[in-house]
């Protein structure tokens, strides 16, 4: 068990709601809150079963009333941090959660809780473990159906269950390894590295298949980053209005009236777009709007999607098919705007150009709007991705180590042929087995380990 002093802090939002709770944990969790709630029924919270709910009052020290509560008591270790944990329900708003809670730590015998020490406590006390711990945040944090779905996957030791299994063969083949080369008479290599060798691959494979998983898995926890980009008054901030569904950017005739970049999150579907509407690219000697032109640009190299807007009502120039040239490299749709009004660019040509998906649309109207958000799902695989059977690693943290752990594995296949000897083959092993353990946390020191947790808000 991880000892500490008993800490409380405001589980629930600062903003406004019907209910706050009053998190406490630790040794002194149901001592404190006795000296501060009175039970009609004369009972102690101390003389009460684990998980029980209980109605009661809590007043100041002068004896006024401060609020009716509702006191949840869990008893360590069945709690989420696995000591005795005791919340409380008073009423919403922040004056009445805050007096609750400067009267428990008046007592000597509570603090308050640091960012993140509740969930620091659960993986110190070893309920959760890291990968859990982190998947608590991406919980919080989620913005889509899909995010959500991801972290609770997380969350309930999909990563663990993996990372454990994968670490228990490598170390049972370091063990054969190590016994074989110590006691050789019992412990046979004979036909060992045949079997070895093909385990090797199926280690190596399965890493892979992780770090493979990784791009997805941040797109589900952070949404694909999707850069506008056409020229000047092609209708760039009017579609963006009409995804958004207000009126959000300046739509005006004036060419060029977006100089700098307008940044909006919407959800289509179960996936989540970062918009990002950018200035109209295009030959100028304006130098303000070249200093949105160049934004525009620095933003279509962290892009994951690049959405094309050319004008339908006018003919293809020199700077369309330029355009469309300089953004082939990329994941993009190619939306053709205007469509209310009469074609005149040349889909033919553009068709010739690239083989991108082309969508005709009116930003003003919403035809089309439904034909590109299908696009959308298909060129990210969002419409298949399976919650059972993939893992998807939430942070950089997790994919580094994992990426240690296949390179470890593979510097034991390139020791098994230059046939330098199973002695050579536990190191790297080992340091495989080392790195798998970082991504649970099996092994970390406390500077990591703080340095997770201070990014959690206070209460969680």
């Amino acid at each position: 068990m991880f000892n500490e002093d008993t800490i409380a802090a405001i589980a629930t939002s600062s903003l406004g709601g019907s209910i706050s709770i009053i998190r406490v944990s630790g040794e002194n969790a149901v001592s404190s809150v006795d000296d501060i709630v009175s039970f009609g029924s004369g009972k102690k919270l101390s003389d009460m079963e684990t998980h029980r709910i209980s109605y009661g009052f809590i007043r100041d020290k002068d004896g006024t009333l401060i609020d009716e509560v509702i006191i949840l008591l869990m008893r360590g270790p069945s709690s989420y941090t696995r000591e005795d944990v005791v919340e409380i329900q008073c009423h919403g708003g922040s004056m009445c959660a805050r007096q609750i809670l400067s009267l428990l730590c008046s007592g000597g015998k509570v603090r308050i809780a640091e960012p993140g020490e509740f969930t620091k406590r659960a993986f110190l006390n070893g309920r959760i473990d890291l990968s859990q711990a982190e998947a608590v945040m991406d919980v919080i944090e989620s913005k889509s159906n899909y995010s959500l779905k991801s972290a609770v996957s997380q969350l309930h030791g999909k990563v663990k269950e993996k990372i454990i299994n994968l670490r228990k063969i490598v170390l049972d083949d370091i063990s054969y390894i190590e016994a074989a080369l110590d006691d050789p008479e019992h412990f046979s290599l004979d036909e060992f590295d045949a079997k070895f060798e093909v385990r090797l691959k199926e280690y190596r494979d399965e890493l892979q298949k992780i770090i493979d998983n990784f791009n997805n898995g941040r797109l589900i926890k952070e949404g694909i980053n999707t850069v506008i980009v056409g020229k000047p008054n092609v209708g760039k901030s009017s579609f963006m209005n009409s995804i958004l569904g207000a009126e959000r950017a300046i739509v005006t005739d004036i060419p060029g009236t977006t100089r700098d970049v307008i940044r909006e999150d919407v959800v289509i579907g179960n996936i989540l777009l970062h918009l990002i509407d950018t200035a109209g690219i295009h030959d100028t000697d304006n130098r303000v709007e070249m200093i949105g032109i160049e934004k525009a640009k620095e933003h279509l190299t962290i892009a994951d999607l690049c959405i094309l807007i050319l004008d339908g009502s006018r003919c293809l120039d020199d700077e369309d098919v330029k355009l469309i040239n300089n953004t082939s490299n990329m994941t993009r749709i190619i939306l053709i705007n205007k469509n209310d009004l009469e074609t005149k660019i040349d889909l033919d040509k553009i068709k010739s150009i690239t083989d991108d998906d082309i969508v005709e649309i009116s930003a003003k109207s919403g035809n089309g709007i439904e034909e590109f958000e299908n696009i959308i799902k298909e060129k990210f695989d969002l419409n298949v991705l399976s919650f059972n059977d993939e893992i998807y690693l939430s942070n950089q943290r997790q994919l580094t180590h994992i990426e240690k752990a296949k390179e470890s594995i593979e510097n034991v296949m390139v020791s098994m042929e230059n046939m330098l000897g199973e002695d050579f083959y536990t190191i790297d092993l080992m340091d495989a087995y080392t790195s798998l353990g970082y991504v649970i946390g099996e092994s970390v020191d406390d500077d990591l380990i703080d340095n997770i947790f201070k990014k959690f808000c206070i209460g969680k």
